[in-house]
């Protein structure tokens, strides 16, 4: 199957600015690519680097990472429902509030990095078995309208933009 950005009306709102950072028409291409240098740049930070916090109140490097997790098992999450014909509505959900519960601060550095293996193996998994008309089905997310295609590139872009906010706020050399 070839692949192909989402047209503007598979997605609006709140996830478009996520949707702009994915480069090129393949969000799989990108969501395989970004598997090896996540991962790499995950090995690559020190332990304090970990638990580092830009500000007062701000998340750790290891809640980021945590975050990134839980948003994209959510998204993958949406796009089975409505790539299962699913078209009853889904509500948003509170950054904040899966913080404190994931317990982040007390995992170690393996037990995210073999949980990020984990989670972007089953979201490729999931992505590359849909069909096309998988991929064009839709339904509504936090109030928005959002192809199932639309989330690969929601989930790749919710990556990138982490990855930009670990550079520029955490100093993290990438």
């Amino acid at each position: 199957m070839e692949w192909r950005r989402p047209n503007d009306d598979e997605s609006a709102g709140y996830f478009n600015r996520y949707i702009e950072q994915v480069p090129g028409e393949d969000a799989i291409a990108v969501l395989k690519q970004s598997y090896a240098t996540t991962r790499d740049l995950m090995i690559s930070l020190s332990l304090s680097q970990w638990d580092h916090r830009y500000d007062v109140g701000k998340w750790s490097i290891k809640e980021v990472w945590v975050h990134i997790l839980d948003t994209e098992r959510i998204f993958a999450y949406r796009a089975l429902r409505f790539g299962r014909g699913d078209e009853t509505p889904l509500p948003g959900f509170d950054q904040d509030d899966y913080i404190v519960p994931s317990n982040a601060a007390n995992r170690t550095i393996a037990s995210i990095i073999a949980e990020y293996e984990a989670v972007r193996k089953s979201t490729l998994s999931l992505f590359e078995n849909f069909t096309e008309a998988a991929l064009n089905r839709s339904g509504l997310a936090a109030n928005n309208k959002v192809s199932v295609r639309a989330f690969a590139f929601i989930i790749a872009g919710h990556e990138i933009h982490h990855i930009k906010g670990l550079r520029d706020n955490y100093r993290v050399k990438i």
